[in-house]
């Protein structure tokens, strides 16, 4: 019998797999970036695609196969798609997700990953438009540096994405956007 794994986790990516399954990529703190199958979530009525629809947070259980991961089962905690709003918020996410999904092959232990795009998109979700450019920036700098990408200092407090923070990220905006820059650059992605 296989072992289950039970854990919180970000829906990051949804792609097709055969006639009924997608294949899930999902951010968890525990195990890092997965990609897992979903058995018949493209099926009408499927009990999962709420749970698992891009950008829902949910409790997660995950079955550890001989070659990868199946998900069998999950419960919404969050609807982040729901909570952003407006598509320029949703469209701020999908850039750093699929940054994240570009830099990362195969799959990645690293828990800091998770927080990260939490605290982003709960960024997005409660403060005001004209900071999310701010919280995008700085979203960019965490993952290139959890990823090794980016050694430069990065501003920091608590909570991670406090208002106080956004607003140095605006006053030193274009150091910032040529430091991602010059990280994607380097990673040669």
């Amino acid at each position: 019998m296989r072992h289950k794994y039970e854990t919180r986790g970000i829906v990051l990516s949804r792609s097709p797999v055969g006639e009924a399954n997608m294949l899930v990529t999902l951010l968890t703190p525990d195990l890092g970036l997965v990609r897992a199958r979903a058995q018949g979530l493209r099926r009408s009525g499927a009990k999962l695609a709420t749970s698992l629809k891009t950008f829902a947070e949910s409790d997660v259980v995950l079955v550890r196969g001989k070659d990868s991961w199946r998900i069998a089962g999950a419960v919404l905690v969050e609807d982040w798609f729901e909570r952003l709003g407006g598509a320029e918020p949703r469209m701020r996410t999908g850039r750093i997700c699929s940054l994240l999904l570009r830099l990362v092959a195969g799959e990645t232990h690293d828990p800091a990953l998770f927080t990260i795009i939490r605290g982003f998109f709960d960024a997005l979700a409660t403060f005001p438009e004209v900071s999310h450019e701010s919280a995008e920036i700085l979203a960019a700098l965490r993952v290139l540096k959890a990823l090794g990408l980016n050694a430069g200092e990065i501003p920091s407090a608590e909570p991670a994405f406090a208002p106080e923070l956004l607003a140095e990220v605006t006053k030193n905006r274009t150091s910032y956007i040529s430091r991602i820059n010059n990280s994607i650059d380097a990673s040669g992605l």
